[in-house]
């Protein structure tokens, strides 16, 4: 049971967030809710979201993968199930989920996704361990200087979300 309720709209600058994220996802999840106890907090992750997810130049699966591989690795099952279901909306078959979590060679990537992919779950669990020639092997691949802070950036965003909902042990509400 979530240790903080999520919370409903007290003030138009709320409401109109709840508005855009319902717009973006068909609903408001519970993550979002239980940010608004704060609203300034609300406002920034909203953002963050946007930028993050919605803009740059990787694209939408690389992205939703790095979430749902880096959220596994963190154990936190409400983004696990949250980008799941997003893998699934985008097209992304039952059989290719297997592949990106059980063998991430077989899942349909170009060889610089694969390489941000694991990059971003390498800098999500070894920081201080990534070698100089983690980065030369990324720009071989032809991974740009803004592909590889794109891709750790959406790291860094879920690790942030991971971190928040099991602390406050949020329910899954997908």
């Amino acid at each position: 049971m979530a240790r903080i309720l999520p919370a409903v709209p007290q003030t138009p600058n709320v409401a109109t967030i709840f508005q855009e994220i319902e717009g973006a996802f068909g609903r408001v999840p519970n993550l979002f809710s239980t940010y608004a106890n704060h609203p300034p907090l609300l406002q920034a992750n909203w953002n963050k979201v946007k930028a993050v997810m919605m803009e740059g130049s990787l694209r939408r699966k690389t992205k939703e993968t790095i979430a749902v591989l880096v959220s596994r690795d963190n154990s936190c099952s409400y983004c696990v199930a949250a980008h799941t279901g997003a893998l699934r909306a985008i097209g992304v078959t039952d059989e290719e989920l297997a592949a990106i979590e059980e063998d991430l060679d077989k899942a349909d990537f170009s060889a610089k996704e694969k390489a941000l992919i694991n990059f971003a779950r390498k800098a999500n669990r070894e920081p201080l361990r990534i070698p100089d020639e983690g980065f030369a092997e990324l720009r071989r691949t032809g991974a740009t200087d803004a592909e590889i802070v794109e891709a750790l950036g959406v790291m860094e965003l879920f690790t942030s979300f991971n971190k928040f909902l099991d602390s406050l042990e949020v329910d899954i509400d997908f």
